[in-house]
């Protein structure tokens, strides 16, 4: 018989075991960690002590990502608070760069805005952006992580523009329509990638967007 066809039987057959316990009480198989011979109870234990620390391991992670989402959630509520606080575009816009370079780390942080408000146009987040670029932000679902090149976005950071390496791009809506975007840049090409989280970054583009739109109006 094969080995495929032993462990099928056994299987299947449960009740082998019962029929001969004496034989389960004498088998003896290779050290997993050396070339000594044990029982298979005592090869059980091994087993099962192996998967307990597996167990532990992924527990430990599970902890650990637990504690760094209730960390982000708290930079989170208090960006929140500081937004719904701010009475006017400037003060939205301060809060913003604040809680994202203080709070959050991020070195560079730029806001741009399709419609130009009269009066505010020598402003930076009123700057014109290309029309690619906003058929780029209406596509977007989520958003875009990963490389500056190709992107008009790079300029926005002003004179870091050259060494920032890594951005996320999100679209800021407001009655379902594309209002702008936000820019975060850093200098470490894996600070935005394209396979990371986006949760959190959806959740600023929603604050943003509704704090600027109240105070646009």
């Amino acid at each position: 018989m094969r080995a495929e066809e032993v462990a099928r039987y056994l299987q299947e057959n449960p009740q082998f075991f019962e029929q001969h316990a004496d034989l389960v009480a004498n088998l003896v198989v290779p050290h997993p960690h050396g070339g000594r011979t044990i029982s298979i109870t005592e090869r059980q234990m091994l087993a099962l002590r192996d998967k307990n620390r597996q167990l532990e391991g992924k527990m430990g992670e599970l902890l650990q990502f637990g504690e760094e989402n209730d960390a982000i959630s708290e930079k989170m509520h208090r960006l929140a608070v500081g937004m719904i606080a701010a009475r006017s575009f400037q003060s939205v816009l301060h809060t913003l760069n604040f809680h994202l370079r203080d709070d959050f780390a991020v070195p560079h942080v730029a806001v741009r805005l399709w419609r130009h408000p009269e009066g505010r146009e020598e402003l930076p987040e009123f700057t014109d952006v290309s029309q690619q670029l906003q058929a780029f932000a209406e596509t977007l679902t989520q958003p875009y992580c990963g490389s500056t090149s190709g992107f008009e976005t790079s300029s926005w950071f002003g004179e870091a523009a050259t060494h920032v390496r890594s951005q996320g791009l999100i679209a800021m809506r407001n009655g379902g329509g594309t209002m702008g975007m936000i820019a975060l840049g850093s200098e470490d090409p894996e600070r935005f990638y394209a396979a990371m989280g986006t949760i959190h970054l959806e959740r600023l583009g929603e604050m943003a967007s509704a704090a600027l739109a109240r105070v646009l109006v």
